[in-house]
């Protein structure tokens, strides 16, 4: 597999919501970055974190509209989206996957969250703690 296959893969895993084959498409060493700069480690780490963003948006999906690669690069830009608490949110995006041995070591999101923080600022104004 080149790397924009493996890319592929892994976005198709992700709009399949296929934890297992998303996790076998990570390096042990895994790093994903959001778009503020947190950052998580380690496959296992992020084979919970996408089961609990499936759980919190079960409709997550991601379109790519513009696709590059260069060596072990993949750059992609397009929108994300899906619903949260019955509210859906769309934004535009854009993904930089770094690929060793036809897996990703690490993807990058970077995104507007507003939409998403939006909705999740609502759940926590309904459920005061």
């Amino acid at each position: 597999m080149n790397p924009l296959e493996t890319f592929r893969k892994f976005v198709n895993a992700i709009n399949d919501h296929n934890v297992k084959e998303i996790r076998t498409l990570m390096t042990d060493d895994h790093l994903f970055a959001d778009s503020l700069g947190h950052t998580i480690q380690g496959d296992a780490v992020m084979e919970q974190g996408w089961k609990g963003y499936f759980s919190m948006c079960p409709d997550y999906s991601i379109r790519i509209n513009d696709l590059a690669a260069q060596s072990d690069i993949v750059l992609a830009a397009g929108e994300a989206g899906g619903t949260i608490d019955g509210q859906p949110w769309c934004t535009p995006a854009a993904w930089k996957a770094v690929i060793r041995d036809q897996k990703i070591a690490e993807w990058r999101v970077f995104a507007d969250n507003k939409p998403v923080y939006d909705i999740l600022a609502k759940r926590q104004n309904a459920n005061p703690t």
